[in-house]
């Protein structure tokens, strides 16, 4: 917390004020009711899908661009909102043609084209349950999302189905129907061609009314050990889609959004598709893979005005731009705001961001099973680097007391709030927010063991200071406990990132037969270091300097890279089973993992 806030402006244009200008008077004033009401409609109800396209197709927005998509070879497609309404309009349509009925699971593995957009929507219109998958899983992960979400339609495509699906089909006997983007395969059991069923299908379709806890969405998120879980949630989802897509991201209808997360993965969902739609902005979807020089030549050529991204991708332009700031050879003009997701976010990072980007680096903080962003560094209020913020309006966090064995400490059926600011404990958040997870599929038990003395528990570790941020300290099975000291590994992190010769740097425990466990760091080097003795004391006395002796990392190995999720999080278990022998769990979230 040494670091020094990042003040932001007392006044603004009058053309682009913040949405969220006065934070303690929009948390006084808000309520989630307000939102519902400006997007439920008589007779359609809370349905996503009305909200994101049909509202906007149905007015004067209804030429405006929706989904700008951006080919891997340089095609580029554009659909206003009345076209993917109308598109959107058919595949419900298809569906209900094929015999696909509310409720019913229809899962996409696609990469980032228009037809998962259209799907995904379409589906929501027609009130089956919608249910993503990344398109680099592999066979195993697919078979196990599809069977315990029992899909009964899959839209893929001919090559993905060959790769992922094809050595798995015969363990599922429920998935009737595969729709293929590019064409069809009589040999594939429940063929069908998307394209000739959308051509097929009329572009009028009236949405069913839909109730507000109607299940809507199904994401799954792995653990250490055993099955995924299936995070359930509802339509009502979609109010806290909008509120945070103004107030944490702070979109208007006439920005251009751009969110590099995969649509395989909640915030892909959330906000790559959904929330943006909402708004009304026009999405920018690229289908590429990374590549530092394409996103930079993206922001400037589509004059991207929000850009949500990961800390990984963050550090990976860091480490591409060498000397030279982007700003200097790339027009950014357009970019005014830039948020980031899917694990703490260094202050070195967003004090980069001021110098290369000219903007500071907003991180927020959220999870599958919230749904939405809860906790946001905003437009309008002051940063303070490593900070994860403060919570949205409409979201009551808290840090909860935890005893020695690691559980929530409740008194009287109230879980325990830590006394002090800067004192650790979970981080929690009062249940009743509309994107709040309703359950994990087929796992009542699993899902009650979330909530305690009437708060959610996050299972991440936290403080809160005297302004009310936020700051992360470590998943709870992540904390390390060295001679009588709780040692976050963020923390570690952090400090060691600020040697120049460290891009990346992973931290766990490794057992110690005198002081219980001993930091250990898996460290990845910026180009022009080489790893030696020389430089692992180097590291070691440095981080013994900015951490002590207690807290600093004992041990360093020096990696080409760490094991990280799809989503950017560096995954500190895998790095602790590969160190000392142990399982290693279920690898389906693993980035490289086919």
């Amino acid at each position: 917390m040494g670091w020094e806030p990042i003040r932001k402006p007392v006044s603004w244009p009058a053309h682009r004020e913040p949405n969220l200008l006065d934070y303690a008077r929009a948390r006084e004033s808000f309520s989630w009711r307000a939102v519902r009401d400006e997007l439920v409609v008589p007779g359609v109800g809370t349905n996503i899908a009305y909200c994101a396209l049909t509202r906007h197709a149905r007015s004067e927005h209804a030429g405006a661009v929706a989904l700008r998509w951006l080919g891997k070879d340089g095609t580029r497609r554009e659909l206003t909102y009345g076209e993917l309404d109308a598109m959107t309009n058919r595949f419900a349509r298809g569906l209900q043609r094929l015999g696909v009925r509310p409720g019913d699971r229809v899962f996409t593995l696609l990469g980032r084209v228009p037809e998962l957009h259209v799907a995904v929507l379409g589906a929501l219109k027609l009130g089956a349950v919608a249910c993503p998958l990344f398109s680099a899983f592999g066979p195993e992960p697919i078979r196990e999302r599809i069977r315990l979400g029992d899909g009964i339609a899959l839209v893929t495509s001919a090559s993905l189905y060959r790769r992922k699906v094809a050595s798995v089909r015969s363990d599922l006997p429920g998935l009737a129907h595969v729709l293929f983007v590019d064409g069809h395969d009589d040999a594939v059991p429940g063929s069908v061609d998307l394209q000739a069923l959308l051509a097929d299908s009329s572009p009028e379709f009236e949405i069913p009314t839909t109730a507000p806890e109607q299940l809507a969405l199904l994401h799954f998120t792995s653990g250490t050990t055993g099955t995924p879980k299936g995070a359930m949630h509802v339509h009502d989802a979609v109010v806290a889609h909008a509120a945070t897509a103004r107030y944490a991201l702070d979109l208007h209808p006439d920005d251009v959004f751009w969110c590099t997360a995969d649509p395989g993965w909640v915030t892909g969902t959330s906000y790559g598709i959904i929330a943006p739609l909402v708004i009304g902005a026009t999405l920018v979807v690229d289908e590429a893979e990374f590549d530092a020089a394409r996103w930079y030549a993206t922001l400037e050529r589509e004059r991207v005005t929000v850009w949500y991204t990961a800390p990984t991708a963050v550090r990976m332009m860091m480490r591409a731009v060498g000397d030279q700031p982007p700003r200097a050879t790339y027009d950014l003009a357009s970019l005014r705001f830039v948020a980031s997701v899917g694990e703490p976010l260094n202050p070195e990072a967003i004090e980069w961001g001021l110098g290369a980007l000219g903007l500071p680096i907003h991180d927020n903080w959220w999870q599958t099973e919230t749904g939405g962003i809860m906790i946001a560094n905003f437009a309008a209020s002051d940063i303070k680097p490593g900070s994860m913020g403060r919570p949205l309006p409409g979201i009551d966090a808290t840090i909860l007391r935890r005893d020695d064995h690691g559980h929530v400490v409740v008194r009287d059926g109230a879980a325990v709030e830590v006394g002090d600011p800067g004192e650790e404990g979970e981080l929690a958040l009062r249940p009743g927010w509309p994107s709040m997870f309703r359950g994990y599929l087929g796992e009542e038990e699993r899902y009650r063991r979330c909530f305690a003395g009437g708060w959610y528990l996050s299972g991440d570790l936290a403080t809160r200071d005297a302004d009310g941020y936020f700051w992360f300290v470590g998943r709870g099975d992540d904390v390390i406990k060295s001679a009588g000291h709780l040692i976050g590994p963020f923390e570690v992190e952090s400090a060691l990132m600020e040697h120049p010769a460290v891009a990346e740097a992973g931290v766990i425990g490794k057992p110690d037969p005198v002081v219980g466990n001993v930091v250990k760091a898996f460290v990845v080097l910026h180009p022009g270091y080489a790893p030696s003795d020389e430089l692992r004391l180097e590291l070691i006395g440095f981080g013994r300097k900015r951490l002590g002796a207690a807290v600093a990392p004992k041990e360093i190995d020096f990696r080409d890279d760490l094991p990280k999720t799809r989503s950017g999080k560096i995954m500190r278990r895998l790095l602790r089973a590969r160190e000392l022998g142990l399982p290693e769990g279920d690898l389906s979230m693993l980035e490289t993992a086919e």
